[in-house]
């Protein structure tokens, strides 16, 4: 099984939801949600993979290093590179349904294990979604982090105690889901949290407690100040609100602010090795991939997911050694040139 295999079939699966082109840029799906597009115009998809793109590497050859390490620890894990398979749900309405929510939970749990790392379930208008999520993880030894939607409180707090009985080493909500289209046409309400509303759900649990959907520097440093563990700079995939920046955009003021402090993780856009090194550099400490990792699920199960990822890290070595980077762990800016 190959790469170029693994995405004949998915794009056979995954007609008409995701085209699966040669260049994943929100171009040809925009306004498609539900589906896989952006929402709106698709601006603030197109925003991530334009924004990462502006960036180039410095080609450096001279220089000591001869095997870059690309292990990392994030959230008590030991992960063989610092990338992760992004929260998605929603197989049946915005994917087409030739996988089920737990198939695909499933096999983005497994296959992110046997590649060395750690995927990401959802949550969505279906109680399966998040319940799926949550056994993969189970099954899997707990190698999985839960993220809920900002739904009522109560809803929230019983969904976290899911997650810790299912020995998720972390466990977070995507703020950004407030206003989901697809959870208003199912009846779930989602909704922006207050500070005090953050702050209890922080105190919740003893679980590490991550908000995903921060892009901007005031939020980043009122979630650190609120208690959370790690942030996600994320727009949801630009499924949220349209014309808002691309992540590669706001991540170097944020981690200028507050690396070190509080872990941060880059969701946008990431479409290889080197895309993943350019967040690295940005001041992220991981990366989560998206639509990719559908399309990887979808066209070769967990297989197909193990073969992507290894492809991706193969890309992130080749990238470090030919621009002098020794570890993922320090990952210097001025390899970037814009």
């Amino acid at each position: 099984m190959n790469w170029q295999e693994i995405r004949k079939e998915a794009k056979e699966k995954l007609k008409p939801y995701c085209r699966v082109c040669p260049v994943c840029n929100g171009v040809a799906c925009s306004g498609e949600v539900p589906g896989m597009g952006g929402v709106g115009s698709g601006a603030s998809f197109k925003a991530n993979v334009e924004a990462l793109s502006k960036y180039k590497l410095n080609l450096s050859t001279i220089h000591d290093v001869r095997e870059p390490q690309l292990t990392t620890n994030l959230f008590g894990l030991e992960l063989a590179f610092p990338v992760m398979a992004a929260p998605i749900t929603g197989t049946t309405y915005n994917m087409g349904g030739a996988l089920t929510e737990d198939v695909y939970c499933e096999e983005v749990i497994a296959g992110s294990i046997m590649a060395g790392t750690i995927g990401w379930t959802g949550d969505g208008a279906d109680p399966l979604m998040y319940g799926s999520g949550i056994e993969a993880i189970r099954k899997n030894n707990g190698k999985g982090i839960p993220i809920i939607k900002p739904r009522a409180q109560d809803e929230i707090i019983k969904r976290i105690a899911l997650a810790e009985e299912a020995g998720a080493p972390a466990v977070g909500v995507d703020i950004d889901g407030a206003g989901l289209v697809t959870m208003a046409l199912k009846g779930q309400p989602v909704s922006p949290k207050s500070p005090k509303e953050i702050e209890e759900l922080v105190k919740a649990t003893k679980l590490p407690f991550i908000l995903k959907g921060i892009m901007t520097l005031k939020e980043a440093k009122l979630a650190y100040e609120l208690g959370a563990s790690a942030i996600v700079i994320s727009n949801h995939g630009g499924r949220i609100l349209d014309h808002t920046p691309g992540v590669a955009e706001v991540l170097p003021e944020i981690a200028e602010a507050l690396k070190g402090k509080i872990t941060i993780i880059a969701d946008g856009g990431v479409r290889s090795g080197v895309d993943v090194l350019k967040l690295l550099a940005l001041g992220a400490d991981g990366v989560l991939i998206g639509r990719p990792v559908v399309v990887a699920v979808f066209g070769g199960k967990r297989e197909g997911l193990k073969v992507y990822f290894e492809g991706i890290k193969n890309e992130l070595k080749q990238a470090m050694l030919l621009t002098g980077v020794p570890s993922v762990k320090n990952v210097p800016r001025d390899i970037l040139r814009v």
